[in-house]
C-alpha cells in the first residue's frame, strides 16, 4: 500500500505542476497566435474568416467537429483553390480565432453566423458550399433555409443525414478537458500533429505549430455544446425536405466506404434528391489532407457544367 501511495502522489503531483506550467504557457501562446484573416463581428462576437482569390465563384469552406484551427488545417486546398476561385474558411465560434460564445449551437445559430460573417466580410452569394465531415448538416440545413444563396455544394466525407447519428455522453467531452488542463494532451499532440499536417502535403511550418497549439486548446464549452447538440441538429435537418435545384457532389474516400458501406451513401443520396452524387476517392476521412488536387477538379468539374 506505501508503494501505490507513492505512485498516486507521484501522479497526483506531476498532473498538478503540468496544470500549473499549462497554465502558463496558454496566454504567452495566445499572444504569438495571430489570424491568418479578418475578425468580424457577429452578434458581439469575433468570427475568425479567411479569404484568397479573385475568382467569380465563391468556395465556402466549414470544417467538421473537433478540428482545432480550420484556417490552417485547410491551408493546402485554400492556396490551390485560391488559383481559380475566391475560397473562404470561417472558423466557427469556439473554434480557432474566434471567440467563444454562450448561445446554443443550434442549426440555426450555426447558419445565422456564417451568413452574417460572410456578409460582413463582403463575400456576396450564391455561394458554393464545401463543408467537411459533420459540416455537411450545418450546409444542409443553409441550402433550405435560403436555397437561393447556395448554388451547389460539395460535401468531403459528410455526416450523413439520413441516418441517426450516435449520441456521445455529454460526460465524455467534460473529461476530455482534464488533459487538456493538465498539459498531458500536449506530449501526445507533438506526435500527432506533424502526422495529419506535413511539409509534403503543403503544409507551412507556421500552419504546422499553429495547428498543435490550437489543439492543446480545443475543448472549450462552445465546443462541447455544439458536440453535444450534433445529433439533435442531425435529427432536425433529417425531417427537413433539401431544395431539388441544388447539385450536391459527396466526395467519398475508399476507408469510409468500407467502414459504414454503400448504402449509408445512397439513403443519403435519396434524401438529398435527382440533383445529388458521389464519388469515391483515395486518400483518408480528411480528403483535403490528402487528395486536395482531387477536390479542385471536382470543383471545376461542377461549376463548369
Amino acid at each position: 500500500m506505501r508503494v501505490v501511495r507513492i505512485i498516486v502522489g507521484v501522479i497526483v503531483v506531476a498532473h498538478a505542476l503540468g496544470a500549473l506550467a499549462n497554465r502558463m504557457l496558454l496566454p504567452r501562446e495566445r499572444r504569438r497566435m495571430h489570424p491568418y484573416g479578418r475578425l468580424v463581428d457577429v452578434d458581439g462576437r469575433k468570427l475568425h474568416v479567411v479569404a484568397l482569390g479573385n475568382g467569380d465563384e465563391t468556395i465556402v469552406l466549414l470544417a467538421g467537429s473537433n478540428v482545432p484551427l480550420p484556417s490552417a488545417d485547410f491551408g493546402p486546398l485554400m492556396r490551390l483553390l485560391a488559383e481559380r476561385f475566391k475560397v473562404v474558411c470561417i472558423e466557427y465560434l469556439g473554434v480557432g480565432h474566434s471567440d467563444t460564445t454562450p448561445a446554443p449551437r443550434t442549426n440555426d445559430s450555426i447558419t445565422r453566423e456564417i451568413r452574417a460573417a460572410l456578409s460582413q466580410a463582403g463575400l456576396s452569394p450564391p455561394y458554393v458550399l464545401m463543408p467537411h465531415s459533420a459540416s455537411g448538416i450545418y450546409s444542409e440545413h443553409f441550402a433550405t433555409q435560403h436555397p437561393e444563396e447556395v448554388s451547389s455544394i460539395i460535401m468531403l466525407d459528410t455526416t450523413s443525414s439520413a441516418v441517426e447519428d450516435t449520441r456521445v455522453p455529454p460526460l465524455v467531452y467534460q473529461l476530455a478537458k482534464f488533459p487538456q488542463a493538465t498539459g498531458a494532451s500536449r506530449i501526445v499532440n507533438r506526435f500527432v500533429v506533424p502526422r495529419l499536417l506535413r511539409k509534403e502535403r503543403g503544409y507551412t511550418q507556421r500552419e504546422i505549430r499553429d495547428y498543435r497549439t490550437f489543439m492543446n486548446r480545443l475543448f472549450n464549452d462552445t465546443v462541447i455544446d455544439q458536440n453535444i447538440r450534433f445529433p439533435d441538429n442531425v435529427r432536425e435537418v433529417r425531417q427537413s425536405a433539401f431544395p431539388d435545384g441544388i447539385p450536391v457532389l459527396k466526395l467519398v474516400p475508399e476507408c469510409t466506404l468500407q467502414r459504414v458501406g454503400d448504402d449509408y451513401q445512397r439513403e443519403h443520396l435519396r434524401r438529398l434528391g435527382p440533383n445529388a452524387a458521389y464519388e469515391v476517392v483515395e486518400g483518408s476521412h480528411f480528403i483535403h489532407h490528402t487528395d486536395p488536387e482531387r477536390i479542385v477538379q471536382a470543383t471545376i468539374d461542377l461549376t463548369t457544367t
